[in-house]
This record gives structure tokens, C-alpha cells and sequence, in this order.
């Protein structure tokens, strides 16, 4: 059996709706995490697909999609509206909307390790007008999802909340579910990185889910931190459009420059991440390619192993006076070539004599 059936099947046998059946994919987004909501500003832009394509549901194959995100269910506030928001929320726990895929913004602080209070929620008990802690929505809705996705580094590895001498013991959805989590249709957490998202990197990763829940995409491929591998496989280093310079041994001391980075602190020859090569919106900027350093943000350890930022990173000195020496040999080598490569071949030009040994078959 294919990974893609076995996927399907599973998701079958939980309540995923067939192409014939009207009840939609439920999409519970709760973004009360430690956060910025950065990401859910940062989807916005999103267009390969964009975020209407997807609530839309005018991809074609994508099933019948029900977003539940507090930055476009505008019509519905917490308590009143066109309807309850969170009452979807309760809707999913009580398994009135199965499948969901259950997305989750922001880390995940300690709950345990404080006397009185919380560090965050998301909605009111009904039964005792007490806030709902984020932690609390995760267990209860996390065994019943289809997936589990966290959208930004905070929900995949803690993010800056995390950081050495935070008071909330600050983690990612991994931390608190376990890295060996998967959801009652197989599928482990799914982390899509980045402070904030890159827009489509999560759009597209939503949407792959989505047809995988209807047996059209095979099991998401991730790698060791559970990140989507087509998206992350490559360091920033390998699809940056300064790469070259590097090579040469040519390195930017100033922001304006086009050159490599690296003296001024870029980390992109360790980091994976897409966004050199993929720009940010349309194609278009993403941190090197509009002179911006590379500050690991797509990684479990930022920020602390990466700070200070915009110091030159632990072995670049090494790496970039070996590559100075090896570089300035090989521009040298590539002038003399350009000067020869840059102009035509002797034989083009006018005149009565053929030389451009051409002999005739006859």
C-alpha cells in the first residue's frame, strides 16, 4: 500500500469527507501562543497559492476548506457575531467537525511553573468565565486533529520567547506534544519556520496537506526538525544570489554592496532556508537579496546560538581569508579567459576567403 493510501485511508476511516461529500475540511487556527501574530500578518502576502485560493477552496482538487483564523473571520468576534468564534473551537474537541487540521501560532509557554495565573489563552471556560490556557486547547484538540502544523519559528522551535533566562520556560509545539508526536491519521507535527513565516513556504505546506488528506499527495516528506524538505533542504548559502562572490573571495563591508555577506555577519552558508531563492512576495526580496544578513531565524537554536547578530559567525574569519587566497587566483584566471571568450571567433568577418574550416563533401 502506497504512503499516499495509507494516508488517505486513515483519514478515511476518521471522517475525512469524500469528493462527494459537502462537509468541508475545518482549519482551527489558534495563533494565542506567545507571539506577535507576525505570521498570520505575513500569510497575507501569500500568493503560490494565496490564502483566499485556499479558503476559497479554488485549487482545483482541494477540497471543500472551512478556515477558522481570527484575522480573517471577521465577522464573528469571541463572544458575538454572525456566530461564536471559539465555539469552533469546542466544536472540534466535542468531534462535531472532524477532520481539522489544528494550526497553531506562537510557543508554547510552562503553565506548571507558576503558582497563580497563566501566561497565556484562548477564549473562557463557559462553565467558570476562566480563560482556556493555549497549552489546554493543544491537549485537547491535538489527539483529535487530522494534523498538527506550527506556522513560525515561536510554534516550531520557542522562537525569541525561548531565549536563555526567560521567565515562561517558553517551548515549541514539539517541546510540549513530543517530537515523536504524530496525529490520529499518522502524520507528525508539521513545522513550517521563519520569524515571520515566508508566506508562501506555509501556504503551500497548508495546501499539500490538504490534498494529502484526500489521498491525492503522498505522506509530507520532512526532515530531522520536521521541516517540509523541499522547502528547507538547501541552506540560504546554496540558493543566494551573492554565492558567487563568495567563491571569489569577494566580501561586502558596507549594506550597499552586492557582494557576500558573510563578513557582516550572515549565517546563510549553515542555515536552512529558502528565501534567497524564493524572495518574499512574487519572487521579490527575501533578506540577501535586498542586503539583509542572514540571522538563522529558520533554525531551532535562534536565537541564541546565532547571536551577536551581525558579527562575522564562528569560522568565517577561517572560511573567508581561505577563500580571499583560493579567490583571488581564480579571478585572476577568469579575467585572462573573459578577455579571450568576450570577443568573436577569428574566422567571423568579411571577405572573399572561407577560414572557418569548412571542407566541402564533394
Amino acid at each position: 500500500m502506497s504512503a499516499a493510501s495509507s494516508v488517505a485511508d486513515k483519514a478515511a476511516a476518521n471522517g475525512k469527507p469524500s469528493a462527494e461529500d459537502e462537509s468541508p475540511i475545518h482549519i482551527l487556527w489558534i495563533n494565542a501562543g506567545l507571539s506577535c501574530d507576525g505570521d498570520s500578518v505575513s500569510l497575507t502576502a501569500a500568493t503560490q497559492p494565496s490564502i483566499e485560493e485556499i479558503a476559497l477552496s479554488v485549487l482545483p482538487g482541494l477540497p471543500k476548506i472551512a478556515v477558522h483564523w481570527p484575522l480573517i473571520d471577521f465577522e464573528c468576534g469571541p463572544v458575538d457575531g454572525a456566530d461564536t468564534f471559539i465555539e469552533w473551537f469546542f466544536k472540534g474537541e466535542r468531534g462535531e467537525i472532524d477532520p481539522f487540521v489544528l494550526v497553531i501560532e506562537g510557543s508554547i509557554p510552562n503553565e506548571s511553573i507558576k503558582p497563580e495565573g497563566y501566561w497565556c489563552g484562548f477564549g473562557d471556560n463557559p462553565e467558570t468565565g476562566q480563560p482556556i490556557t493555549t497549552s489546554e486547547w493543544i491537549d485537547r484538540l491535538a489527539p483529535k486533529a487530522l494534523a498538527v502544523v506550527a506556522i513560525g519559528t515561536c510554534a516550531t522551535y520557542g522562537g525569541i520567547h525561548a531565549m536563555a533566562g526567560n521567565p515562561t520556560g517558553a517551548m515549541g509545539v514539539p517541546d510540549y506534544l513530543g517530537w515523536d508526536w504524530t496525529s490520529k491519521a499518522g502524520i507528525p507535527i508539521v513545522c513550517v519556520p521563519g520569524c515571520p513565516i515566508q508566506p508562501d513556504n506555509f501556504s503551500e505546506t497548508l495546501t499539500y496537506l490538504l490534498y494529502q488528506a484526500t489521498g491525492a499527495a503522498p505522506m509530507i516528506p520532512l526532515d530531522d526538525q520536521l521541516r517540509p524538505t523541499w522547502l528547507f533542504g538547501e541552506t540560504v548559502h546554496e540558493g543566494c544570489d551573492r554565492a558567487g562572490y563568495y567563491e571569489q573571495g569577494q566580501f561586502a563591508t558596507t549594506y550597499d554592496s552586492p557582494k557576500c555577506l558573510v563578513k557582516l555577519g550572515c549565517w546563510g552558508p549553515v542555515v536552512k532556508c529558502n528565501v534567497p531563492k524564493r524572495g518574499w512576495m512574487d519572487g521579490i526580496g527575501g533578506c540577501p537579496n535586498v542586503g539583509g544578513i542572514c540571522i538563522a531565524c529558520t533554525m531551532p537554536g535562534f536565537p541564541d546560538k546565532f547571536m551577536p547578530f551581525m558579527d562575522e559567525p564562528p569560522g568565517g574569519k577561517i572560511s573567508s581569508s581561505a577563500s580571499s587566497a583560493y579567490g583571488s587566483v581564480v579571478r585572476r584566471l577568469r579575467s585572462i579567459t573573459a578577455r579571450t571568450v568576450d570577443h568573436e571567433p577569428k574566422w567571423r568577418h568579411r571577405g572573399d576567403q572561407l577560414t572557418t574550416g569548412y571542407r566541402k563533401p564533394w
